[in-house]
Formats: C-alpha cells, sequence, structure tokens
C-alpha cells in the first residue's frame, strides 16, 4: 500500500490506526476463530517441519506512524520479535494481518523462499485479500493456511515416522 502523502494524508494514516483497536479485531476475528486457526496451524505442522505463525494487528505504533513505516516493514519486524526466523530449517512463514490499512504481508524464512516464487506469495496475498474485502476472514486465513502447509509439505516433508517438533506456538497472535 502506497504510503498518504501530505499533511492531511498523514493525518488520515495516523487516524486510522488510531481509531483501530482491539475492539475491531475481535469483532472480525472472534475468540473461536482464533482457537479454530490454532488447530488449523497444529494440524498443518503435524505434515512438515516447518513454522506458520498468524499475527493480527490492529493498527500500527506511533513511532511506525511518524516515520511513515509500511505493513511490510511492522511485519518483518514481527516476523524478527515472534522468533519465525528462528526455526532449525530456516523455513518459517509468518501472515500477518494489518486491520488499519487492510494489508496482508507474508514473509518466508530464507529456507522456503528460496524455493517458493515471490509471484507464489503475491499471488497467495492477493487471494487472502479478496476474501478480506469480502469480509470473509476465515476463508482467507484458512486458505492461506492451506497454501503455505502445502509448499511446506512439498519443499518440508516430515520423513516417515518423523515427529513435528513444534518449535513455536500454534494460536494467532493479537497486537
Amino acid at each position: 500500500m502506497q504510503q498518504p502523502s501530505g499533511f492531511l494524508g498523514k493525518l488520515g494514516r495516523l487516524w486510522r490506526h488510531r481509531w483501530t483497536d482491539a475492539a475491531d479485531v475481535r469483532r472480525v476475528l472472534p475468540d473461536a476463530l482464533l482457537e479454530r486457526l490454532e488447530q488449523r496451524v497444529g494440524a498443518s505442522e503435524r505434515r512438515h517441519t516447518g513454522e506458520v505463525r498468524i499475527c493480527i494487528e490492529a493498527g500500527l505504533p506511533f513511532s511506525y506512524l511518524w516515520r511513515g513505516a509500511t505493513a511490510r516493514e511492522r511485519a518483518i519486524a514481527q516476523f524478527g520479535k515472534l522468533r519465525v526466523w528462528d526455526t532449525e530449517h530456516n523455513n518459517g512463514v509468518l501472515i500477518y494481518l494489518l486491520l488499519a490499512e487492510h494489508a496482508i504481508e507474508i514473509v518466508a524464512d530464507r529456507g522456503i523462499a528460496s524455493r517458493v516464487s515471490a509471484g507464489q506469495w503475491a499471488d497467495m496475498t492477493r487471494r487472502m485479500g479478496a476474501a478480506f474485502r469480502e469480509s470473509r476472514f476465515e476463508d482467507g486465513l484458512t486458505q492461506a493456511l492451506s497454501e503455505v502447509s502445502a509448499l511446506l509439505v512439498e519443499h518440508f516433508p516430515l520423513a516417515p515416522g518423523e515427529v513435528d517438533s513444534n518449535e513455536l506456538p500454534d494460536a494467532p497472535v493479537v497486537i
């Protein structure tokens, strides 16, 4: 998403991010949905050696807004903070949603990113965006999780008899 220019654009962005809060997150992603997503992440990870995290944020912190940071910059920061980069096979994937801007970012660690084209990630993000524009948040997240899982199973399947070590929590993170 292109950042607004001029004083009014920046003021509008600041307002959107301060106005969007945890109640908005809970409205579009109620606790029951977050629990279903956690179960789906767990089921996914029992099929491959990768780690998948889902992070939902209502609005950017003021420090990000002040310097005109993008949703991508925040997703990369959360990728590090949530330790998605710190997996044994470097095959963690973060699905990040920024509600204030209706932004979707997928950040993949180098192990999986080297095997999946940027176009594939972009296509996945577009499909999620289409579902979100229709207020089908569960469908969009479930589809993205299924697609990420398929890529991880293709490139990092569990060996016969191997058990997933589950290096990171499965529950979505709500900021």
